[in-house]
């Protein structure tokens, strides 16, 4: 990943970018768990206390691996292709019963347990990319979270969820997101784009207009939308 040092308000970047406490350890967004070895270099880092960097690291972890077994369609954990995913599983065959137990939940509109942990890993991973992207800090909870999967989003949807952003309203001035902006200075239009930290794994689109959104493919799946109010 081409990375950016942040010029924006370093005031935005002094706390934990999920609760505003004192940010006492460093937070992968998104967590390697979501990722394949080797990792890309310079990986998104954002601030966070250690309450909050380690009481989600469960949740990643089955979201993860429910991603994994629904993606891939396996049936089973040893038809599983990621090697990191098929390790868990085998250290964790509790873990394994209750993906398979829930993985129907997914098509379901009223996500239960499962469906409760991905939307709180969905919002974490949010936050930290508003932060890293945008230097725009998230605390409150999201005024909408979509959760869609590929290959079950109509076309139509598909394509204004994939397409890049053209803005009306710039991000802050130094952050990352407007640095990204200048490369396309030359455009008629300016574009949020995507970017892909690792090809087929994970990817991301933040931007702001009128409200602070951003999208995330994990694993060419499940297709997330989070949003802020700006105001």
């Amino acid at each position: 990943m081409n990375q950016r040092r942040n010029y924006g308000d370093e005031r935005q970047t002094f706390f934990c970018a999920h609760c505003g406490r004192w940010p006492g350890t460093a937070d992968h967004v998104p967590s390697k768990v979501f990722l394949d070895e080797p990792y890309p270099p310079n990986l998104p880092v954002v601030g966070a206390c250690q309450s909050c960097n380690e009481g989600l690291s469960l949740d990643e972890e089955s979201v993860a691996c429910l991603v994994e077994y629904e993606s891939t369609g396996a049936g089973r954990v040893e038809n599983i292709k990621r090697e990191k995913i098929k390790h868990i599983f085998q250290r964790k065959p509790h873990l394994a019963a209750r993906v398979r137990k829930d993985r129907n939940t997914l098509t379901d509109p009223i996500l239960e347990e499962e469906g409760v942990r991905l939307r709180r890993v969905i919002t974490k991973l949010a936050r930290g990319h508003a932060l890293f992207e945008l230097n725009e800090a998230q605390l409150d909870e999201p005024t909408f979270v979509r959760i869609g999967f590929l290959g079950r989003i109509k076309d139509s949807d598909l394509a204004g969820f994939e397409r890049p952003r053209s803005l009306s309203v710039f991000p802050e001035v130094g952050s990352r997101a407007m640095q990204r902006l200048v490369l396309f200075a030359g455009h008629s239009i300016l574009e949020a784009r995507w970017i892909v930290l690792q090809p087929q794994r994970y990817r991301y689109l933040a931007f702001v207009d009128e409200q602070v959104v951003v999208r995330m493919v994990m694993s060419e799946f499940p297709a997330c939308e989070v949003r802020w109010s700006s105001s």
